[in-house]
């Protein structure tokens, strides 16, 4: 695993331990559930949850379809221990790895769909592209991307309530997602059919749902 330092779930305010606590606070579970929604995964189907702190989102991918195989994937210890404990006897595997390692961490074109949810607005542009270059080297041709996270704040009031979020995990690495960057970055990085299906408002701003999928040939366009 790398040594290069992350940004905790929380951002500067809180310690980890509280991240279940909070993520209740911003409609997670009407976020997450249409994650899954636009996930489908089906029998013998392999799902990368990236960036996948206390597991909340891998179990219910798992719980969705107990014949799929659901590996989570994150840089922190601590959240990784939550989730083991959180699981209990379900079944999904957890690796230890940075969100632009997953050539490493999990292999190349081996997953069915990629998702991640509230990590890419953390992270420094440089970064936000090389996760996203990662997720699609993971899919196979034809795999499936679901992305939740802060996007486009359309109006003053997301844009207010999103400086909560700015404040916390700081304003040059929150303030592209706030501009709308994420359909730009995702069909830069090779991603066909890049939509925005659902736009959540939260008390700390909107939560935008996208999808997309790795073409069936082909890779990722030249740098």
């Amino acid at each position: 695993m790398s040594e290069r330092t992350f940004t905790p779930a929380l951002g500067r305010f809180l310690p980890t331990r509280y991240y279940d606590i909070v993520a209740a606070l911003v409609r997670e579970r009407l976020w997450r559930g249409l994650v899954v929604r636009e996930a489908a995964p089906g029998p013998g189907d392999l799902l990368v949850d990236v960036g996948c702190g206390t597991g909340t989102l891998a179990l219910l991918l798992r719980q969705a379809e107990p014949e799929a195989w659901v590996i989570g994937v994150d840089p922190d210890p601590a959240v990784l221990a939550t989730a083991k404990r959180k699981a209990g006897p379900v079944a999904v595997e957890w690796r230890a790895g940075m969100g632009d390692e997953l050539g490493e961490v999990v292999g190349s074109e081996i997953a069915d769909v990629a998702v991640s949810t509230l990590v890419l607005h953390q992270c420094p542009l440089p970064v936000k592209r090389a996760i996203l270059a990662a997720m699609y080297d993971v899919l196979r041709p034809g795999g499936r991307l679901v992305i939740a996270d802060y996007g486009l704040q359309r109006t003053r009031a997301m844009r207010l309530a999103f400086r909560i979020v700015q404040l916390a995990d700081g304003f040059q690495d929150t303030q592209p997602n706030a501009d709308g960057i994420l359909p730009t970055l995702i069909a830069e990085a090779g991603f066909l059919d890049v939509r925005e299906v659902e736009v959540v408002p939260t008390v700390t701003g909107s939560i935008s749902v996208l999808t997309a999928r790795r073409g069936a040939l082909g890779g990722p366009p030249s740098a």
